[in-house]
Formats: structure tokens, sequence, C-alpha cells
């Protein structure tokens, strides 16, 4: 989970106090092996693909399924980018946002086909934020969602095309996604 997410959830100024291990780093490296196979079945191959990791969870998702897939289709290597939406949340006159990395995009996304990376879909709205900043680097020819937890709660009409795990939880629970494992928990004081 991002730091952001952590500092926005009640009681604010907590701290993440885990519950339950729901995968370990096995079942992460098994899931990001699958997700790979989906992409690249889905894609017909990797010509054309860019990976894009949503600061900060989703981008040790995205270096993950470029290294699996790198291993799966030999490539010198496949385009990976960064992106934080912080100035693109619908929810910046509510709350203080704050940029959390540096957005690397190098390249023009003209009708590159984007995997959009992150760690945990929610609400959607971080996604809906990352659909409007990608506008701002080019006009991709499709735009494709690989998260490693859906946790469903959805506020928008938004569905992640590549998952690593749907796990059903209640709205004030938090789900800490990291390369050991993710874990389900509370934000507590």
């Amino acid at each position: 989970m991002a730091e952001r997410e952590r500092r926005q959830a009640p009681p604010y100024g907590g701290v993440f106090a885990p519950r339950t291990r729901v995968m370990d780093g096995e079942d992460i490296q098994r899931a990001v092996w699958r997700m790979a196979h989906e992409i690249i079945e889905a894609n017909h191959g990797l010509d054309g693909l860019i990976l894009i990791g949503l600061q900060t969870g989703g981008v040790a998702l995205s270096h993950s399924l470029a290294k699996a897939l790198v291993g799966i289709e030999p490539r010198e290597e496949l385009p990976v980018g960064t992106l934080d939406v912080a100035f693109y949340r619908d929810d910046i006159g509510l709350r203080p946002v704050l940029p959390e990395a540096v957005t690397d995009i190098p390249w023009s996304l003209d009708g590159q086909t984007v995997v959009l990376c992150d760690d945990v879909l929610f609400t959607g709205r971080t996604i809906r934020a990352a659909l409007n900043a990608l506008s701002d680097y080019g006009r991709p020819r499709a735009v494709q969602l690989a998260v490693m937890v859906d946790r469903g709660h959805r506020e928008l009409p938004i569905r992640p095309d590549y998952v690593g795990k749907n796990l059903p939880t209640r709205r004030d629970e938090v789900v800490d996604v990291t390369d050991d494992g993710v874990d389900l928990g509370e934000m507590v004081r």
C-alpha cells in the first residue's frame, strides 16, 4: 500500500496492523508468472507493449511483470515507466495531495498498448486518475489493467484485465502488498 493510502486511512496517523497473511512470496511469484502468460496471450506477444507502474505500489509489480515477460518471451528489454497520479485525483480539494515519486514515461504512448500496473484495486479512482494522466503522454492503442489484488468496492466502472488475487474485504480493512506477500489488517493508533 502506498504511503499516501496509509496517511489517509482512518485512524489518520495510525500504523498498519496485519491480521492475516493472504499470499506469501511464492504465491506472489506464481501470480506474476500467470499474469505474464495472460498478457502475452491477450496481446499475441510483446510487440508494442509498455508497462507503466503507478507510484508507489504498482512500480514493483510492473518490474516483476517485465522480468517475467522477458523470461517467457526473450528480448533485450521491455519498456517500463512510472506514473504518479497525485495531481490528477478527484479528491485533490478534499485533502492534502502530495506527489509520491517522479513520473517517468520517456516515450510517446501513441499507438502502443499500455498495461497499467498497481498493487491493489479498490474504488477505481486511482485508475481513473491514471487514465487522465496517460493522455498527457500520447494516445495509446489500448490500455489494460494489471493488479495484484482486486478487493472490490468499486465506485467507478473499472475492471482489471489481469488479477493476481480477488480478495473480498470490508471497506474498513487495509490490504498491504509487498514482495514478501499480501497481508490483510487494519490501521490502528
